[in-house]
């Protein structure tokens, strides 16, 4: 059926693939999901049936075929060596030109590049004639970024240290939200509660806009903030018992009685 043969060319990893190749899949694909729209199939079953994600289901459904093929016939392929293309480019400007292939395989290769030397030879050949396009930064995530943040300055490596280093050099908001995170980090590590409204009053004036809004729902409830942060007592103990409780409970899968209950809560240390 054609509809097979569609599944098998979907499936296929996104390597290298030719320009035409790329272009009958996105038709193919195309028509596809058309074909099982018409017949009235939900979009989370087409994406099952075709291995899509729903968003690529929704967008061939919703976006007509020739702007899919423009977009098909613009798309570049990355290759095996778009991850190493930042070293290969480094390599050969710092030696002029005069490292060779070969050399840069062998050290790519324990770096886990899989691909061929071709291909790193074409990548020198568009070095050469100015054609190559430019290698995209490596950015970190926010994820990564708010991890560098929130870990002790003595527990990050240095090459994180490095890299948060370079982050905030290139954003001063991220600046202003690191030096207000790590303050805030010492207020709550030192009980410092007495320093928590100049701490607002500086994210309310030259912050990020998620810092200044956190600072206005701190002074919303600024006396039992200022407690929480000065005084050495707080609510942890009843949580874990609480927690305790639940876990109990839950283990038991809700069919023993309130009296068992009772018991093994008492009892158990």
């Amino acid at each position: 059926m054609p509809l097979a043969a569609a599944v098998t060319i979907t499936e296929l990893p996104p390597a290298e693939l030719p320009r035409t190749q790329i272009i009958e899949r996105t038709r193919q694909r195309h028509a596809d999901v058309h074909r099982l729209v018409d017949a009235g199939w939900t979009i989370s079953a087409i994406a099952r049936r075709l291995h899509l994600d729903r968003k690529t289901v929704r967008r061939f459904r919703d976006t007509g075929l020739d702007i899919l093929l423009a977009s098909a016939r613009d798309r570049r392929p990355t290759g095996v060596l778009a991850p190493f293309k930042a070293y290969t480019t480094a390599r050969f400007t710092d030696t002029g030109g005069s490292v060779t292939a070969p050399q840069v395989l062998a050290e790519i290769r324990t770096q886990g590049y899989r691909g061929s030397v071709q291909a790193i030879r074409k990548h020198f050949a568009s070095l050469r004639d100015g054609t190559a396009e430019p290698v995209r930064a490596d950015i970190p995530s926010p994820r990564k970024i708010t991890s560098w943040i929130m870990c002790r300055r003595e527990d990050l490596s240095t090459k994180d240290d490095e890299r948060l280093l370079q982050v905030r050099l290139a954003c001063p908001d991220i600046t202003r939200a690191c030096d207000l995170a790590r303050t805030f980090h010492d207020l709550v590590t030192y009980r410092r509660g007495h320093l928590l409204m100049d701490w607002i009053r500086q994210a309310e004036q030259d912050a990020p806009a998620p810092v200044r809004g956190f600072g206005g729902f701190l002074r919303q409830d600024l006396a039992a903030v200022t407690a929480g942060l000065t005084l050495e007592w707080s609510s942890g103990v009843v949580e874990g018992n609480v927690n305790r409780v639940k876990t109990i409970k839950r283990s038991m899968y809700n069919r023993a009685s309130f009296r068992l209950l009772r018991i093994r809560i008492l009892t158990r240390p």
